[in-house]
């Protein structure tokens, strides 16, 4: 079974793009077959895997709009195992393009269908924003990943995601979950950070993973080599922070799966 979970917050700047990335990169690393779709028109998680936005032949764009299949648009990347659904500027107009699209909100859900079986974990990467391509990555998903900066105001945007996921639920995709909060840019020596998680936890409980990804001067020079930190610093505290996040999210979906035991019939 393919677990498809998109990465969401409207709050940029979270580290979303640096966790579709390099969770990834280290979910194929571990042997899954993985396939990273780029739903934001600013195409970081493309360039971040070593291409070039502006020289796409096919896109997301073309996905969403006009119905190009899913596997014509599929790249293969340096990476062992782990494929990209590159996107490109053109996406910028998509919100506005949707609108007066039949069966706007299902649009990426019908492109996936195809290709589904052919992957362990599809991970959506989404834009800063709550509009048509977020819902379509939130119908799509089975499952929501929410980075949150250790910092005070990345608190305020959560309950505005949290209806939002609440309103696809209810009209859109009732099984979709929260599959966990990631707590990134964390720094240990500062006691908002501390606090800023403290707090996060309290409120959602086992649902933040234990994992914090610090901040780390690799995970920021990284994508401009157009590598994920497994290959770029696989050492650094960035690079070891995201290879315990991949053994969390497998073992976490591994739990999920694993059958229930069927009480032994006794006697009476």
């Amino acid at each position: 079974m393919s677990h498809i979970y998109a990465l969401a917050n409207q709050k940029g700047g979270v580290g979303k793009t640096t966790t579709a990335v390099n969770l990834a990169a280290y979910l194929a690393a571990k042997g899954k077959r993985v396939l990273l779709i780029d739903l934001d028109a600013q195409a970081n998680a493309t360039s971040s895997l070593g291409f070039d936005k502006n020289q796409m032949a096919a896109s997301t764009y073309e996905v969403l709009i006009s119905n190009t299949p899913l596997p014509e648009v599929i790249q293969l990347t340096r990476r062992i195992r782990l494929d990209l659904a590159p996107s490109s500027t053109q996406l910028a107009g998509a919100e506005v393009e949707l609108v007066a699209l039949p069966e706007r909100e299902w649009r990426l859900k019908k492109a996936i269908a195809a290709i589904e079986l052919n992957y362990d974990y599809i991970l959506v990467d989404c834009p800063p924003s709550l509009g048509l391509l977020t819902v379509n990555a939130l119908t799509s998903a089975q499952g929501v990943l929410i980075p949150v900066q250790c910092e005070y105001l990345a608190l305020e945007g959560l309950s505005q995601l949290m209806n939002t996921i609440q309103l696809v639920r209810k009209s859109l995709n009732p099984g979709l979950i929260v599959r966990g909060l990631i707590m990134t840019m964390y720094d240990g020596r500062a006691k908002l950070a501390q606090q800023v998680v403290a707090e996060v936890r309290s409120h959602f409980g086992d649902r933040v993973f234990t994992t914090l990804v610090p901040r780390s001067i690799r995970l920021g020079e990284a994508p401009s080599y157009g590598e994920p930190i497994l290959s770029y610093a696989p050492s650094s505290a960035g690079g070891l922070a995201y290879e315990q996040l991949a053994e969390e999210v497998l073992a976490g979906d591994r739990v999920d799966v694993a059958p229930k035991k069927t009480p032994a019939h006794t006697d009476p």
